[in-house]
């Protein structure tokens, strides 16, 4: 029998990517997207417009149980990867309340509708690094403490817990991925890596001078969003679940970040990138790196991509990009 998966945030970069990655294995692939999306598909669908013909879109809002509530009742789902939040951090500190509400009654509704009519059906939520926020420990692993720095790091853990939950009290298949920073080049433009690499490619064809960062010596460990959704699929094809930390196990400073992606077209970040307090956070998260030990023994997962190629990448495909629009206009 084909496996049938439901994605919320298929739009996004991860969602994007899982979809690819499941329908290569030969999934029917459907998608949870706002209303609002369906109506200007050439501007939202932008990281699925090379799938649209291989998936389903269903019209649901995360903020509504009732559009989630009819969308599962209509299909029999095998596996459900939500993924959709406001996961934009600088963005939760300035709407607290709607990261709040969108995040975690997103994540209960999908919980609760799964229950009441798909029992069966394996549920991964997609937890953070940032749950972790102020370190106990470093490396983190699956048993340390949650310290959120963060209105988006909270609610992510309330989720988690919602998870845990739920497999707890209701013996349903819940687990969640704690992913560490992953990126790409379907990355958003207001994530630190994508705001790098894009403006770097302005800069190399003369369409900007400079780029401005808050903290250059926030630490991360930054992965390829391709290697972290193959963890996604191989933790809900386990006996049992489980939750798994999902990272390189590497470290770089936004700085080491800058110097990789400016060297890539040949020139020194230092001649181009300025500190400006405006966006620095409240709170900052100074320090992430993951162990996945537990990931590599039990699922075999591995990371593909190292550091340098991650950026490599995406500084080129920013570079056709830039390029492409300027012949276009």
């Amino acid at each position: 029998m084909t496996k049938k998966a439901l994605i919320t945030g298929i739009t996004g970069q991860d969602g994007s990517y899982l979809a690819e990655h499941l329908l290569s294995l030969g999934y029917e692939v459907h998608g949870l997207v706002r209303r609002v999306a369906l109506e200007d598909p050439q501007r939202r669908f932008t990281r699925i417009a090379h799938l649209l013909d291989k998936i389903v879109l269903h019209p649901a809002s995360l903020e509504s149980y009732p559009s989630i509530f009819h969308v599962v009742s209509q299909h029999e789902f095998t596996e459900c990867y939500h993924l959709a939040a406001q996961s934009f951090v600088a963005e939760s500190f300035r709407d607290g309340f709607s990261t709040m509400n969108t995040n975690i009654n997103g994540t209960h509704y999908m919980l609760a509708a799964l229950r009441e009519l798909r029992p069966a059906c394996r549920f991964y939520f997609a937890g953070s690094s940032e749950m972790f926020g102020k370190v106990r420990e470093t490396p983190q692993t699956e048993k340390t403490p949650f310290h959120p720095r963060s209105p988006y790091g909270i609610s992510k853990v309330a989720g988690f817990d919602l998870t845990r939950n739920y497999r707890e009290a209701y013996d349903m298949f819940c687990l969640s991925g704690i992913l560490f920073n992953h990126e790409g080049p379907r990355r958003g433009y207001e994530f630190v890596t994508r705001k790098i690499t894009s403006t770097v490619a302005q800069i190399k064809l003369g369409l900007s001078n400079e780029l401005r960062l808050g903290n250059l010596e926030a630490k991360r460990d930054w992965g390829h969003a391709k290697d972290y959704v193959r963890a996604m699929h191989l933790m809900l094809q386990r006996d049992e679940p489980d939750d798994y930390v999902v990272a390189t196990g590497e470290t770089h400073t936004v700085r080491e970040f800058c110097e990789l992606a400016f060297g890539e077209v040949g020139l020194d970040y230092r001649e181009y990138v300025r500190t400006d307090e405006r966006f620095l956070r409240p709170a900052e998260v100074d320090l992430l790196v993951g162990d996945a030990t537990k990931a590599r023994r039990e699922l075999g997962w591995v990371s593909q991509y190292t550091f340098p190629q991650l950026v490599g990448e995406m500084v080129q495909s920013d570079l056709r990009s830039q390029t492409s629009d300027q012949s276009t206009r």
